[in-house]
């Protein structure tokens, strides 16, 4: 076994998710996944928790989506039963297929995720982490070997995530105390929102594996302005290019894209709370430096900011405020690299992707 396998494992469990002993872990994960399931295995093993390993299949998921009726979903009861009996829910991705679901309608998709809501809930209330293993199908994605990938990968992943929270510390003590907040990028992004007390979290790989950003929650009805999203958004097995997005009142009055703008209508229609913002990222891992189509590693590059419609985070949401409820959480990138700026209350704290407790930065 790749000795990095095992060097994931440990984080996962040590750093990510503090496994304990007498925990019960739940872990899913594709069969492609199986040498990081075994290390799991063998590192909750020696501290002395009880895992339950899940596979999972989306050549299975898309049969049953596609002989499915919208109208037929309901709340899976067994499938809630089983996060409610669990400590800690390690969640491994390795497709095989990257595009298994896109014949999948919106329509199904989105009814789907609507009765996962309440399972969905459940899981994030326990210690989880999402991860990544290497698979061909990423490698493709990301125009990679498939050695090249696997060290993409991992160098994003072992790494010393208490540095990582240090520098990003800095952001964060920026963004936890600010009351409004503008994204301006070339002529096609110029947003604004209030963030006034709700926190900024500092992502440093405990949710996410990699992590590599900071993020906070909109107040959802002060989101105003208009975003090009200009990195593509993969979803459901598509790829959406160009989505646009305007804002009032913080709902999104019109959106657009130049490719797959069925799908982005498809997400937006889902629920209420779907056509407004339920997070606001800033990336920060420099260490992931090119656009892979994989939005757990993309969301976290440096010089990019990314908005999710739907659902909030709870822990990103500050007392008496308001959290943003939806079945959907879709992040979109923008690109801040070039002809950018984020301010914050007012004053200019990162311009073309340099922040101003970095070397070069210029107001």
């Amino acid at each position: 076994m790749d000795p990095r396998i095992r060097e994931q494992a440990e984080i996962l469990v040590d750093h990510s998710t503090d496994v304990q002993a007498g925990d019960n872990v739940l872990i899913t994960a594709p069969a492609h996944a199986e040498d990081l399931v075994v290390a799991l295995h063998e590192v909750i093993g020696d501290r002395g928790a009880n895992p339950l390993y899940v596979g999972s299949s989306a050549r299975a998921g898309r049969a049953y989506l596609r002989a499915s009726d919208p109208e037929d979903f309901e709340t899976p009861t067994h499938e809630l039963a089983m996060y409610e009996e669990t400590d800690v829910d390690i969640a491994v991705r390795s497709n095989q297929n990257a595009t298994e679901t896109s014949d999948v309608d919106s329509e199904t998709m989105a009814a789907r995720s609507k009765a996962h809501q309440p399972v969905q809930s459940t899981r994030l209330s326990k210690r989880w982490c999402v991860t990544q293993f290497p698979s061909p199908a990423q490698a493709q994605l990301a125009e990679l070997s498939s050695e090249g990938y696997e060290n993409f990968v991992w160098d994003a992943i072992n790494k010393d995530w208490d540095a990582v929270r240090e520098h990003q510390e800095q952001m964060v003590e920026i963004l936890d105390p600010a009351d409004e907040v503008r994204i301006v990028s070339g002529d096609t992004t110029d947003v604004t929102m209030s963030v006034a007390g709700n926190p900024c979290l500092n992502d440093y790989g405990e949710h996410n594996l990699p992590g590599g950003e900071v993020f906070t929650t909109p107040v959802p009805e002060s989101v105003e302005g208009e975003v090009l999203f200009d990195k593509p958004v993969y979803q459901q097995g598509h790829e959406i290019l160009g989505a646009r997005l305007v804002f009032e009142d913080g709902v999104v009055v019109e959106h657009s894209a130049e490719k797959n703008e069925a799908v982005l209508t498809g997400i937006l229609d889902t629920d209420e709370g779907a056509r407004r913002l339920g997070e606001l990222g800033i990336g920060m891992n420099r260490d992931i430096d090119r656009f892979t189509y994989n939005m757990l590693f993309d969301e976290k590059m440096g010089d990019t900011v990314h908005m999710a419609v739907g659902r909030a985070y709870d822990d990103a949401v500050g007392e008496g405020n308001e959290a943003n409820q939806s079945a959907q959480h879709v992040d979109m990138i923008v690109d801040m690299s070039e002809d950018s700026y984020i301010e914050v209350d007012g004053e200019v704290v990162q311009r073309n992707g340099t922040f101003r407790f970095e070397e070069g930065f210029e107001a």
